[in-house]
């Protein structure tokens, strides 16, 4: 009897309590140093008053909490903390409480903060702990109300330096303690780059997936019809009794059409389904196919006139040839022209005026057709392609009811 076993589920980590969590907004807060220094300040000067010592020993004991304020803002300013810390102890043997808090936070803001490599912060601690608890074993030594103190060397000289060893453990925890925590909030920044790099590319791994859905649709609905009409009409000519020689030039200019719309939609889909693998490759399958030029508006003009639409191209200005962004814009927004113009307008005369400037490109394809369709509207798809189009290369373009009649579409393609 075979049992299954369920995959084990993954570990989410426990939500943090909602104590810790207004706990780690208090001590998010601007506010938070500015206060906490205040309120160690004045418990040190409370315990001043309590227990009064000299004024370098008072002193030293403000100057160490006070700076705490400026801790986030400045951390360096924690030395500051430390050694005025040291210098309070330095000056009265014995160790305030307030002290003994702004030293803890000055120690592991250093750390927290990187002020200073850990490994200096704590042999200058070190350095300042053992300067401190020989200038105390001098002062015992020079006190007559203390018993003897044995001399540096003696047996039982060791014990005089457990203030130094304590304040080093001191210094060494909270140092150890602040880095710390600044390397695990800098895991923290690494994992979530990490993450955000990973939704990035299952993004970009997405828009690749949605492309090659849309060439399939693409091929599926559209290639087997325009197929479909180029092998219809290039049968045409053949099973087709009595048919004149203009009606079989007819057919041959619709199937010569369809396979140039054929050839076209397939370089489409060649770039919407460009390989996954490799940049290099995606950028090799592009460069495979040559977009069209403003040298093929003589070819664009000649299928024009097949359909009995008239056309006629004036340039002015010196030719030059363009970028490709450019020379490809103005030729789609001269073909969708004169789509607009056989759709619109058949059989009218179309007059498409090329001039190039200095800066600048201009383009014009007027009709003496009856004018806009719509009454002078021009929301249609193929104007907000030509838009976009002249857009693209920082252009602009207008379309409308023409200063004589007829329909005119303007368009600027600086450079």
């Amino acid at each position: 009897m075979s049992t299954t076993t369920s995959p084990p589920r993954p570990t989410v980590p426990p939500r943090p309590t909602v104590l810790r969590r207004r706990l780690r907004a208090l001590a998010a807060a601007p506010a938070y140093p500015w206060i906490t220094g205040a309120v160690l300040t004045v418990g040190a000067a409370a315990e001043l008053v309590v227990f009064p010592g000299s004024v370098t020993n008072a002193s030293a004991i403000l100057v160490s909490t006070a700076s705490l304020m400026w801790r986030r803002a400045f951390p360096p300013v924690a030395l500051v903390t430390v050694a005025a810390g040291l210098i309070s102890f330095g000056a009265d043997t014995s160790l305030s409480i307030a002290v003994m808090i702004s030293g803890l936070i000055g120690c592991y803001v250093l750390g927290r903060h990187r002020v200073l490599h850990p490994a200096l912060l704590v042999a200058g601690g070190t350095l300042g702990a053992l300067a401190t608890n020989l200038w105390h074993i001098l002062s015992w030594a020079r006190d007559d109300r203390l018993p003897d103190v044995p001399a540096l060397g003696n047996a039982g000289s060791l014990g005089l330096f457990a203030e130094a060893f304590g304040l080093c453990a001191v210094i060494l925890g909270a140092v150890s303690m602040g880095d710390a925590v600044r390397a695990r909030e800098e895991t923290r920044r690494e994992r979530a780059l990490a993450q955000a790099r990973l939704i990035a590319m299952e993004r970009r791994q997405a828009a690749q997936a949605e492309r090659a859905a849309i060439a399939r649709e693409l091929h599926d609905i559209v290639a087997h019809s325009v197929s479909m009409i180029a092998v219809q009409a290039e049968s045409a000519t053949y099973t087709t009794p009595g048919l004149t020689p203009g009606a079989r030039e007819g057919f041959q200019q619709i199937a010569g059409t369809a396979r140039d719309s054929m050839a076209e939609l397939r370089r489409l889909l060649g770039v919407l389904r460009t390989p996954q693998h490799t940049e290099g490759a995606r950028e090799a399958s592009a460069a495979t196919a040559p977009q069209p030029t403003l040298d093929g508006l003589d070819e664009l003009l000649d299928q024009h006139r097949a359909v009995g639409g008239g056309a006629e191209l004036r340039i002015t200005g010196e030719r030059v040839p363009l970028a490709a962004a450019w020379e490809l814009s103005a030729y789609r927004i001269v073909q969708e022209s004169l789509t607009n113009a056989r759709k619109h307008a058949p059989g009218a005369r179309t007059v498409v005026e090329l001039g190039y400037r200095d800066d600048r490109l201009t383009l014009r394809v007027s009709d003496d057709g009856p004018g806009p369709p719509d009454g002078g509207s021009t929301s249609g798809h193929g104007l907000t392609g030509m838009r976009e189009r002249a857009a693209l290369v920082g252009g602009s373009l207008t379309a409308g009811a023409g200063p004589t009649g007829g329909f005119a579409v303007e368009a600027e393609l600086p450079w």
